[in-house]
């Protein structure tokens, strides 16, 4: 998953608790490390999945496998917590006006 510098600061700011706890949340830090070292080279980055989010959207809403159709936009939904909120998003979205 590509990661502008904005996201990734956001996702480290996640990892440390509060200054006043000065600790740092372990599972996330894993979490964090397991999508390093599992990065793939064809996946695609937030632009990319933000391109395709509608159409792998309508294909959900159609019954279709959207994930069979569109592998790398399911593997950064599931990797990416920012592009999955704004999947869930649409999704509703497009429930509610169906």
């Amino acid at each position: 998953m590509k990661l502008s510098l904005k996201q990734l600061k956001r996702r480290i700011r996640r990892l440390i608790m509060p200054p006043a706890a000065g600790r740092l949340n372990v599972s996330g830090i894993k979490a964090l490390a397991l999508g390093i070292f599992t990065t793939r080279p064809d996946e695609t980055g937030c632009d990319g999945c933000f391109e395709r989010l509608a159409a792998f959207a309508e294909m959900v809403l159609a019954g279709q496998d959207a994930a069979r159709s569109h592998p790398l936009v399911q593997d950064h939904l599931d990797r990416c917590p920012d592009c999955l909120e704004e999947y869930k998003a649409l999704l509703a979205a497009l429930r509610a006006t169906a």
